[in-house]
């Protein structure tokens, strides 16, 4: 029995309670190891429903707000999905595992080569870089889905460009303080949104995010 069982288990309780009913999402989530993700000495608290720090002040995200933003996505086996901000590398982590293609993007050397460690202890296939995650990667585009793990003061407009036709892109807007989900899902060239409120991010750097501090 893992040390871990308990806390995995009051996790997915917490996920369900606050509506996250996608069961392939669940499993995945169950499957991730958390705690590999998280540094000492917060690993203790890996499965928390919180936020915890990973370093070049840097999060990695509440379980809760990574699978709101994964179900929001819709992943299915085979999409192609293109992180911003591969931060601990957990994010990308649960996306593989859904079956998806997932490729990240991370301005932090630093936390990307961290990240590709377990990426490889883990066998998941990830494509990654270290670059301007605001620009998106079009060598690879266009994707089913783009999630961006860090607060942006708009949608970048090459992430747009860079879906599918029906795609879906899911991005924290806002001010440095607060920002609201948007899900945007993409019909030909019209781009239809929804705005769920209430969440807090990093703040998103880049050419098309915020200045660096």
């Amino acid at each position: 029995m893992n040390r871990f069982d308990d806390d995995i288990q009051e996790m997915l309780a917490i996920l369900k309670d606050r509506g996250i009913t996608d069961a392939r999402l669940l499993r995945s989530m169950a499957t991730v190891k958390r705690h590999l993700f998280v540094p000492e000495p917060f690993t203790s608290r890996a499965y928390e429903d919180s936020a915890l720090p990973i370093g070049k002040m840097q999060t990695i995200s509440q379980p809760y707000t990574v699978a709101f933003m994964t179900q929001a996505l819709g992943v299915r086996v085979g999409d192609k999905i293109l992180e911003i901000g591969t931060g601990s590398g957990y994010q990308a982590a649960v996306l593989a595992e859904l079956g998806a293609k997932v490729f990240t993007i991370e301005r932090h050397q630093e936390l990307l080569s961290a990240a590709r460690k377990i990426f490889d202890r883990l066998d998941y296939r990830i494509a990654s870089k270290s670059g301007d995650g605001t620009v998106g990667w079009s060598e690879f585009a266009p994707f089913n889905g783009i999630i961006v793990t860090a607060g942006a003061p708009d949608v970048p407009d090459p992430l747009l460009k860079q879906l599918v036709d029906g795609g879906k892109l899911v991005i924290p807007v806002g001010d440095l303080e607060m920002q609201n989900l948007l899900i945007v899902t993409r019909t030909g060239n019209r781009y239809d949104k929804r705005e769920v409120h209430g969440f807090k991010f990093v703040p998103l750097v880049g050419k098309m995010g915020w200045a660096k501090g």
